[in-house]
């Protein structure tokens, strides 16, 4: 994990680092954030914490866009971070992006859409 030199986001690594239908941690002072590739190839960023049991949603099977919590199988929607109706809750949000195959994190949680 280095920073750039862009404010607040932070290298990642590679895409290939992260496993497709997986996830990598990235620890840094305000908690572990877990960095999500789909099968698509695309990339969520969420707090590495399930809003109900705080199991490690890292850790978790990755369904499309949605990620299950390994402790009790609540589904979380990767793009908003809320919990799957019937369940209730919501995980903190960042901003990931890919520049030539690097993937950065932004440290600033996300609260738009």
């Amino acid at each position: 994990m280095t920073k750039n030199k862009l404010s607040n986001w932070i290298k990642v690594g590679r895409l290939g680092d992260i496993p497709a239908a997986g996830a990598r941690v990235v620890r840094t002072p305000a908690g572990d954030i877990a960095v999500f590739r789909t099968t698509d190839d695309q990339l969520f960023a969420l707090k590495d914490q399930c809003p109900h049991r705080g199991g490690p949603l890292s850790r978790g099977m990755i369904y499309g866009h949605r990620v299950s919590c390994p402790m009790h199988g609540l589904q979380i929607d990767l793009e908003t971070g809320d919990a799957i109706t019937p369940d209730t809750g919501c995980t903190s949000r960042y901003r990931i992006k890919l520049e030539n195959d690097e993937v950065f994190l932004s440290l600033v949680e996300k609260k738009e859409p």
